[in-house]
């Protein structure tokens, strides 16, 4: 029904944000993440939304991009996650964040969100894990996982069994599937980089 509303921001309180668009002020429902990197009262914002349709109340759901109003959605075809289950795992959760722990398949990581326990977690990686592209993901060509420079980007496809080589190698030395995922990104891989190559490099960052 809406694609995104875009206003001015006059009210923050609990999860809600209300904006102001057409002399009408807007309740939209935002995770925790997007609330604290909202601008101040009486600026200027644009959020994607979701508006769900229940029997007792139509809520607006809204997002900064369209990859994290792409994930909401997502998590709500997954059985027994509603509308607030979703926005709390995206509250605990960044998009890159998320999107790791499922293809990494830690749901420890998922878990950790309010309301959610270890079989809710299990059963948004069964069924999200197929439509998640590793390649997205490490590459970091995401909108929400922010900029990585091309010559990176083009690297970490080229060497893509030594970045799991190495993500596994990390995940024996007691870090997390998550954190090995996240760790092997910042790595810039080149085609001639061994897995061996990519480990010592993630570990530097994993140093930091």
């Amino acid at each position: 029904m809406f694609s995104y509303i875009k206003g001015t921001l006059t009210e923050l309180y609990d999860d809600v944000a209300v904006v102001e668009c057409g002399q009408i002020g807007w309740n939209i429902h935002v995770p925790v993440r997007v609330m604290e990197m909202l601008p101040g009262i009486g600026k200027d914002v644009k959020l994607y939304t979701s508006f769900q349709v229940r029997e007792d109340a139509m809520t607006l759901y809204g997002f900064l991009s369209r990859p994290e109003l792409g994930m909401f959605r997502m998590l709500l075809t997954v059985n027994g996650i509603g509308a607030r289950a979703a926005l709390s795992i995206l509250s605990s959760l960044s998009l890159e964040d998320l999107q790791m722990a499922i293809l990494a398949e830690d749901g420890k990581a998922i878990a950790k969100a309010p309301g959610i326990g270890p079989k809710t977690a299990k059963r948004v990686i069964l069924d999200l894990k197929d439509k998640i592209r590793a390649e997205d993901v490490l590459s970091g060509t995401l909108e929400a996982a922010g900029a990585v420079p091309a010559a990176a980007a083009q690297g970490t496809l080229a060497g893509d069994g030594a970045v799991r080589e190495a993500a596994e190698a990390l995940v024996a030395l007691g870090y997390s599937s998550t954190e090995a995922m996240k760790a092997v990104r910042q790595v810039p891989v080149t085609e001639n980089m061994t897995s061996e190559d990519v480990l010592k490099a993630s570990l530097k960052y994993l140093a930091f």
